[in-house]
């Protein structure tokens, strides 16, 4: 079994500690995508609450998961970036200073 590490990641500017037995490389990206998908929702939405930023955020990649599982899973290791973004997306609505398992 791995052992769980902290990985520091920025999301919309704040720093998240993010608790996980994945590679923390992986993590990374899953950040800077949820970071993206989240300026993206901003941008468009023209919406300032983070929470609802990061529902809607979520929302589109839950899509994305559910259009992949839909074709068959054509996309490689969506389903695992998606799992890794909606622990990132409970970091991005919890309070910043505590760790997320």
């Amino acid at each position: 079994m791995s052992q769980k590490r902290i990985v520091p990641v920025t999301i919309q500017g704040r720093e998240y500690r993010i608790r996980g037995d994945g590679d923390p490389a992986r993590m990374e990206r899953a950040a800077e995508l949820l970071d993206e998908t989240m300026t993206k929702v901003r941008a468009r939405s023209g919406t300032a609450d983070s929470v609802d930023i990061a529902v809607l955020a979520a929302l589109n990649l839950a899509n994305a998961l559910a259009t992949d599982r839909a074709s068959g899973g054509a996309i490689e290791g969506l389903g695992q970036r998606i799992e890794d973004l909606a622990q990132l997306v409970e970091a991005a609505t919890a309070d910043s200073s505590s760790a997320v398992s």
